[in-house]
């Protein structure tokens, strides 16, 4: 039996917000709508989260890097996120690099991402394309923005600038996705979340497995295996394990990463339980394997320059 993965862990996925800045509409939106929205009540997540909160909730773990990504900051204010994350002490690690907010269809995307690629602290762009028929459960404007001949032309400066994009999307966009990828090979695109099965029923897993196994098959696509709670609030060892089990026979070792997905995640598990189920996951695997999914792979993805270790 492999040993368990006692090395470097890179967190490719987690948040930081201060609620004193108003910067995050949506937080403030389901703080005075009584914390409910999309899969749950938001009320314990409803406080500042910063480096400190961050570090405490990683402390067992041996997280040497992260990477910070967008944290639904207002639109109102372009390129203050970065920024501001600048301005914090991040002399341990914590938002080594910053996965940035750029609206793709916006008016003015090729300066903003421009300025944010001027960043060396920014490696990627995220503008979240999951919609839902329900409202409470969208987190996009509006369907098809993939599709959008706008957003594309948005979306084509990314390459130019060696930008990964962050593809947040539900199994039903999966279709919509492969078209994309397929039409932006020069790009390297991160799936968030495991592909965000949300839809539990028989048909709505079995669109997931078929959706994450197309996207798996193109070579300009990657894997992050985060928050798969919120899709599984009664989760089990077992029940999450069927999902990381098909993420990583999908794509791989070497394309797929654990995340934490924090402080989201912790609606439904503190960060030790939720990595105590991938290292518990991965013993089976081999060494090398394990190594990609808890440090190497996003060590690469997210250009954090660190050296290898096994």
């Amino acid at each position: 039996m492999t040993r368990r993965y006692e090395g470097p862990v890179v967190d490719p996925h987690h948040h930081l917000w201060d609620l004193s800045l108003d910067r995050h509409p949506w937080l403030k939106e389901t703080r005075d709508s009584g914390g409910e929205m999309v899969f749950g009540s938001l009320a314990t997540i409803l406080r500042d989260y910063g480096v400190e909160e961050y570090r405490r909730d990683v402390a067992n773990q041996n997280i040497v890097a992260s990477v910070h990504v967008e944290a639904g900051w207002s639109d109102d204010h372009p390129l203050d996120e970065t920024r501001w994350l600048d301005s914090l002490d991040r002399s341990t690690g914590v938002a080594s690099r910053y996965v940035a907010r750029v609206p793709l269809d916006s008016l003015d995307v090729s300066r903003l991402i421009t300025a944010e690629a001027a960043n060396p602290n920014v490696v990627g762009i995220r503008d979240i394309v999951s919609w839902h028929p329900d409202p409470a459960k969208s987190f996009a404007p509006r369907a098809n923005r993939m599709s959008d001949p706008v957003w594309r032309e948005g979306l084509r400066h990314l390459a130019s600038h060696g930008l990964v994009f962050d593809l947040m999307l539900y199994p039903w966009q999966m279709e919509e996705a492969l078209s994309l990828v397929r039409d932006f090979p020069e790009t390297l695109f991160v799936v968030n979340h495991g592909g965000s099965p949300a839809d539990r029923s028989e048909n709505g897993m079995a669109l997931w497995r078929d959706g994450l196994r197309a996207l798996g098959g193109q070579q300009n696509v990657r894997l992050k295996i985060s928050d798969l709670v919120a899709y599984d609030n009664e989760w089990t060892f077992e029940s999450l394990s069927e999902v990381i089990h098909h993420c990583i026979d999908c794509f791989g070792a070497n394309r797929a990463m654990f995340a934490s997905d924090f402080p989201v995640a912790g609606l439904h598990g503190s960060l030790d339980e939720i990595y105590e189920v991938f290292r518990r996951f991965a013993e089976r695997l081999s060494l090398e394997e394990q190594q990609a999914l808890f440090f190497s792979t996003a060590n690469e993805t997210y250009r954090l320059g660190l050296e290898k270790q096994i």
